[in-house]
């Protein structure tokens, strides 16, 4: 195994933000780590990297220690950080040159720089100040150095944050390719991220794991307690009246008189829509039962 997390806690005073963490990622897996604001998940991700300790449990990649500050480790690891701290007042070259020789890479520190640059897409900017750049080419650079040294494992938390659609797709594309060998794991709030990227998904909520499994596996388990109808009426509804329909959880409006009402157990509650919609002399204009998507099994796990 790659990463190695047993019995992670973490507290702040008496708040506890990891509670008893533990699972393991393979080399070649790209695994998406999720939970709202608040869950632990840079917290969980600092850790494996090393920038702060557990109050207790065990964190090993590629079978070292993180708590044993073993300097081998370290560049076992890239991390791009969610704030991405960068020198704005460095040039592009200068920096990831400063990068390079803290990671000791010597004579092959020109290439690494040359060949980072072209991968990452900074080649227009590579001779500009940090400081200059655009967010998504900051978020590059944050990049740019989470990859420099050829790392075995990389963990990147909110990495597409900032870029537009088309630098999206290519940053996309680098992570998938560094999976093919390297361990990566991900963190985002950008649902799609996940759905495109990763095969595995783990689930954090007030720091504990609450799902940890193959996308798939998520899905077809929740097909059979969780159901989501987009509903269009003539007209509005009252709302509590239609969260009122049996084994309807939540109900909200999209727009106008569009609706996504989800509801617990295997029944198929479009009937009952129809009935609620004719009592309450309602005009059903379009109806339609949704495959769940990630967004949908994010929100069920982790909604009080």
């Amino acid at each position: 195994m790659s990463i190695v997390v047993q019995g992670v806690t973490k507290l702040y005073g008496e708040q506890k933000a990891l509670d008893n963490i533990s699972f393991e990622v393979k080399t070649g897996e790209i695994v998406g780590f999720l939970g709202p604001n608040g869950a632990g998940k840079s917290t969980m991700m600092k850790i494996i990297t090393g920038f702060i300790p557990a109050s207790c449990g065990l964190v090993q990649v590629n079978g070292i220690n993180i708590g044993t500050e073993d300097p081998e480790v370290r560049r076992k690891i890239g991390y791009l950080p969610e704030n991405n701290p960068l020198y704005p007042e460095m040039y592009i070259r200068e920096y990831l040159g400063f990068v390079a020789s803290v990671y000791k890479l010597g004579r092959t520190k020109k290439k690494a720089i040359d060949d980072i640059i072209s991968v990452t897409g900074l080649i227009p900017e590579q001779n500009k100040k940090i400081g200059s750049l655009s967010k998504g080419f900051r978020q590059r650079v944050g990049l740019a150095q989470a990859l420099i040294h050829n790392p075995e494992v990389l963990i990147l938390d909110e990495a597409t944050s900032g870029l537009d659609p088309n630098q999206i797709v290519e940053i996309r594309n680098l992570i998938k390719e560094a999976g093919r060998e390297k361990t990566v794991m991900l963190s985002t709030h950008i649902m799609q991220e996940v759905e495109a990227i990763c095969g595995r998904v783990i689930i954090i909520d007030k720091g504990v794991i609450v799902a940890d499994e193959e996308k798939s596996k998520i899905y077809s388990k929740l097909k059979r307690t969780m159901q989501v109808i987009q509903v269009e009426f003539d007209k509005k509804p009252i709302e509590s009246d239609l969260a009122g329909i049996h084994n309807v959880k939540t109900v909200r409006c999209l727009k106008d008189n569009l609706w996504l009402v989800e509801a617990d157990g295997e029944e198929d509650i479009r009937p009952l829509i129809f009935s609620f919609a004719v009592q309450n002399k309602l005009t059903v204009l379009s109806l339609q039962k949704h495959e769940n998507n990630l967004e949908e099994v994010f929100r069920h796990l982790t909604s009080d």
